[in-house]
């Protein structure tokens, strides 16, 4: 019997359907969650959430917000959130080079230029490594998979 699941970002659905698990990057730390789970209100740290359906696995990243849990139903209301198969690598390079040289220029680390920075480095840093783990590990098992099959 799996459990609903919805992720919404401040401007649109990521997904919305019924899933075995949700693994999530809790602020203090992985957690999986089944159907039948007790209530839970939780806050989110940057990282992958994972949904498995059957035998897919979609994975998204996080960068904070909220989860409520109830028995039948998992909503996560995302700060920032995409598709790993979304994200554009080009993109995440060139924001994260960006943020670096502008981090190099020495501004006050208290300012709120300084903080936007080491977010935007950060989110550029998570969406990388997800690529890396994700996307990239997905195309080498469907080669071995269809390899296989020959």
């Amino acid at each position: 019997m799996p459990i609903q699941c919805q992720i919404v970002t401040q401007d649109k659905v990521l997904f919305e359907g019924p899933v075995d698990i949700v693994v999530a990057p809790g602020t203090m730390g992985e957690m999986g969650i089944l159907p039948n789970h007790a209530p839970l209100l939780t806050t989110l740290a940057y990282g992958v959430l994972r949904l498995r359906e059957g035998g897919r696995e979609h994975a998204f990243t996080i960068a904070g917000g909220v989860m409520e849990v109830r028995p039948q139903i998992v909503t996560v209301l995302a700060d920032v959130g995409e598709r790993i198969e979304e994200i554009d690598e080009e993109r995440a390079e060139s924001a994260k080079a960006r943020a670096e040289e502008l981090l190099k220029q020495g501004l006050p680390p208290d300012t709120d230029q300084y903080l936007a920075l080491q977010s935007a480095l950060r989110k550029s840093n998570l969406r990388l490594d997800a690529i890396r783990r994700y996307r990239r590990g997905r195309q080498k098992r469907s080669s071995s998979e269809s390899g296989q099959e020959m």
